[in-house]
């Protein structure tokens, strides 16, 4: 999120065509990002030179680099790239026919009388069918032509994710690759329509689910998949009701979709298509797809979602199945790693205004008032913090990466009533996973498998009523929690642009034959990743990053250890 902040930050996109390779699947250009940790890790990496502290789990060492070999830099690129290589259909069908794209969008500008939309629909047709008709004077605005329109995405092409060279690995928020912080670039795959495909539309049925919980903006994606379907032609369009669950349970029938359908679904909060945790085993999934004969699958949601899709999709392989399956980021708590952020998480920060306000005018009106507000974030607190910052009206923000004490000297509640005694009222902004050290941990999981989190905001609340009852100090505590008003919003404008342009971009990858993909924001441009790269542990936020740093001058909160 840091880097959307910067508006002189330019993003650099590296163009490469083999026009003798109509896939350009290589030469491969270099790329930048986070190697993958073994475990999570606090990025304050290479700070401390000393021995004792060289094997601290800050100073970040890739077990595989040899930073000794002066060819370390050409060798960690290959393994970069090799990583991030995007899984496609020809890994396992190597002749798999293409066709020219049937996405174009040259003549929706033109007026056109009967015959000339008749001569059109005549192109469209042998155009789906693998047909090239000579490109003359009078067709060539009338139908997608390579002269005419250049609006496709070359498989080349490609972005980069990191646009600041830290000098010195002490720089606020830096990410270096060994102790010198020597500049790698690093490429990813960029996304959008390509001009050949490898389905032809009238053969694929395609199929959307959502799981998990409830996120602003699923409507949206829902709807623009099948919007951008229609447009490739595509006739057979499904929903699958309530998550994974809809391919096992025999009382779920699956929702026929079209336009007339999705059309002003994106008015509303919640999803058209039901959600749930868990699900059937992959093996009883891919059996109803093949089935229900789903060559395309869109799967919406977090995590555990994708790791699920990713299975799918090597079931799909295992079985020498022509499927493509492409994911959509959906998690409110913004942490999926590598992206700017997902869908949800700005109309959250947005709706988290309200109760802050409110928290706020509880207590500036009463004497000596103190509200607390939680919000989400299960092992990241970007809602929390950008909420926080957005508003101006917090006092204390507690997120899950910054330990802190309740008690003693420099804990919380001596905090609290300093700000008592110097302004007669306070505001606190926690995220739910934050201080999960004071809680009852109850090892409970839910059905996706995530931990039953114990309630740090009523825990909060009462060990501040306990505290100031306890120093003979009246304070008037009240605590607001609204996740679940903020999760069934429907998205705001900024969600709603985001939610387009993924749920389009999901479409163009299936079709140009990726599967076991998810689409994403990076550095503000969007980008495909294979699931793996991103699922393999939560991305939280950087207690040394200039975001934190901006959030803490807001508050002015002291440090709490």
């Amino acid at each position: 999120m840091d880097a959307l902040s910067h508006s002189g930050a330019i993003m650099k996109v590296k163009l490469l065509h083999d026009p003798n390779n109509k896939r350009s699947r290589g030469p491969r250009p270099t790329t930048r990002i986070p190697i993958r940790p073994r475990r999570r890790i606090p990025p304050a990496k290479f700070a401390v030179k000393s021995d004792a502290q060289k094997q601290d789990h800050r100073y970040y060492h890739h077990q595989e680099i040899d930073f000794s070999d002066p060819n370390w830099k050409p060798k960690f690129q290959r393994d970069f790239e090799n990583r991030f290589r995007l899984p496609h259909l020809t890994d396992i069908f190597p002749d798999a026919p293409t066709i020219p794209s049937t996405f174009c969008l040259k003549m929706r500008s033109l007026s056109l009388d009967f015959f000339s939309l008749l001569r059109i629909s005549v192109c469209r047709v042998l155009f789906s069918l693998g047909v090239r008709t000579p490109v003359t004077g009078d067709f060539a605005d009338w139908y997608p032509s390579d002269e005419k329109w250049h609006g496709y995405i070359n498989n080349s092409d490609r972005v980069l994710l990191k646009v600041i060279h830290y000098s010195s690995p002490t720089s606020a928020g830096a990410e270096c690759i060994d102790p010198d912080c020597t500049w790698v670039e690093q490429w990813v795959h960029r996304a959008g329509p390509r001009e050949e495909i490898y389905f032809k539309p009238e053969e694929v049925k395609a199929a959307i689910v959502t799981c998990g919980g409830l996120c602003p903006g699923l409507n949206d994606v829902i709807r623009q998949v099948v919007i951008t379907l229609e447009i490739y032609g595509v006739k057979k369009i499904v929903g699958i009701p309530f998550g994974y669950r809809g391919f096992s349970d025999n009382e779920l029938t699956e929702m026929p979709l079209s336009r007339k359908v999705v059309q002003n679904v994106h008015l509303s909060g919640g999803s058209l298509l039901g959600v749930s945790r868990g699900g059937p085993g992959i093996s009883e999934i891919v059996d109803s797809m093949e089935e229900r004969g789903i060559n395309m699958l869109f799967v919406l949601g977090g995590n555990g979602t994708h790791a699920g899709a990713n299975a799918i999709h090597n079931e799909c392989r295992k079985r020498r199945l022509k499927v493509a399956v492409v994911g959509v980021p959906k998690t409110i708590d913004n942490d999926i790693l590598l992206m700017d952020k997902t869908f949800g998480f700005d109309t959250a920060v947005e709706e988290a205004q309200r109760a802050i306000n409110s928290a706020y005018i509880e207590a500036h009106s009463a004497y000596h008032g103190i509200g607390i507000v939680k919000l989400m974030g299960r092992s990241s607190g970007f809602i929390a913090m950008h909420a926080s910052l957005a508003s101006g009206q917090i006092d204390i923000c507690l997120i899950p990466e910054v330990p802190f004490h309740l008690h003693g000297p420099h804990g919380v509640l001596r905090h609290l009533k300093y700000l008592i005694e110097t302004k007669g009222s306070a505001v606190v902004c926690v995220a739910e996973g934050a201080g999960q050290n004071f809680v009852e941990q109850t090892n409970a999981r839910d059905a996706s498998g995530n931990t039953v989190l114990g309630d740090i905001g009523v825990h909060l609340q009462q060990e501040t009523k306990k505290y100031f009852k306890e120093i003979g100090v009246p304070a008037d505590v009240k605590y607001i929690d609204p996740t679940y008003m903020i999760r069934a919003c429907r998205a705001n404008a900024s969600d709603g642009i985001l939610c387009t342009v993924l749920g389009q971009n999901a479409v163009h990858g299936a079709f140009a034959g990726y599967s076991g993909i998810t689409v994403g924001i990076c550095n503000t441009h969007y980008i495909y990743f294979p699931i793996p790269e991103v699922i393999s542990y939560p991305r939280a936020v950087d207690p040394n990053s200039r975001m934190w740093h901006r959030c803490l001058t807001s508050t002015g909160q002291p440090d709490f250890v």
